[in-house]
């Protein structure tokens, strides 16, 4: 059972926003981000007429929770694929539609807990930071073979770094002398390459560095961009899109691909909006909603989180 650090963020705000269409008989939840299965063993529990279909990239989140929803038997069924797959896991489970897609995005408490996945800047280990560690290149990869301009341009977008320019040569010129291969080496140098006065504020210097290596070696933002649409498209009437987002770029991309899809194409000045011709998905979340300060306190992860959420009013391309 994962310990009591592995809890997960906005439980009861998330399945609050999941349930409402998981009541029938029937009805499916796809946990596009299954890692140690916190939040689908709640779904299980508080909706009992649903299943979920749970997705990770992880083969070892996908099997510590195996372990943990084994009580739930045929109600779950476990799928190796990234998130922007649903749309092939779907057909391959033969279903045309689900009620529920939920993404709890960015790197799991499990993978920041495993010293030799390379995630965790506070401890040394080597740079992998793949969160499908049986295929793709590593970090240390990344560090060692990427040109001077190509690092910076992760470090300043993926990792929104000030100082991405100097770090990204100091990389180049270090790299020269012995490639880069623990994590240590990395935070000492990102350090160096960070005045002072810019290291006494904004938490760990090296934590911008470390975030944009992992989304760069995951493909994280392209891959969400990819995968919000397929879930939007996946959900029936009444099916909802619940997304966890944990820094800006990830929100940014849900909330464009939100206003996308729940904007209206009536001219704005028209008096009245024709039948049939209202967005087929509704905003569920006004903005996006942030943890308490209770729950802070209890877990410091949901610090960052940005919660959002839609739901499918009418069918594409149906009259209202």
């Amino acid at each position: 059972m994962p310990s009591p650090s592995h809890v997960p963020v906005l439980l009861d705000r998330v399945v609050a926003l999941v349930a409402p269409p998981l009541q029938r008989p029937g009805s499916v939840l796809v946990d596009a981000t299954l890692g140690l299965g916190g939040h689908t063993e709640e779904v299980l529990t508080r909706c009992p007429e649903a299943r979920v279909i749970g997705i990770d990239r992880d083969v070892h989140a996908l099997e510590l929770s195996r372990d943990r929803l084994a009580p739930f038997g045929e109600r779950v069924t476990f799928v190796h694929a990234v998130y922007d797959e649903v749309g092939d896991v779907l057909d391959e489970l033969g279903l045309t539609h689900v009620d529920g897609v939920l993404f709890d995005l960015g790197v799991s408490s499990m993978q920041l807990d495993v010293r030799e996945r390379g995630f965790a800047y506070a401890e040394d280990a080597p740079l992998d930071m793949r969160m499908n560690d049986t295929t793709g290149p590593t970090a240390a990869q990344i560090l060692n073979e990427y040109p001077v301009e190509e690092l910076a341009r992760i470090l300043k977008w993926y990792g929104e770094e000030k100082f991405a320019r100097r770090i990204a040569e100091a990389v180049v010129r270090e790299r020269a002398k012995e490639p880069f291969t623990r994590s240590a080496r990395l935070v000492d140098l990102v350090r160096d390459s960070i005045p002072a006065p810019a290291r006494r504020t904004g938490g760990h210097p090296a934590k911008r560095t470390f975030q944009a290596l992992r989304i760069e070696v995951n493909d994280e933002l392209s891959v969400l961009r990819r995968a919000l649409p397929a879930a939007i498209e996946a959900i029936g009437v009444g099916g909802r899109v619940v997304v966890m987002s944990y820094h800006s770029l990830e929100d940014r991309i849900t909330k464009h691909a939100f206003a996308e899809a729940t904007r209206s194409e009536v001219p704005p000045d028209l008096p009245f909006v024709p039948e049939g011709s209202e967005p087929a998905l509704r905003l569920v979340t006004r903005g996006a909603e942030k943890a308490s300060p209770a729950e802070i306190e209890q877990n410091p992860r949901a610090a960052s989180v940005r919660l959002r959420a839609v739901e499918r009013v009418r069918a594409a391309g149906a009259v209202a």
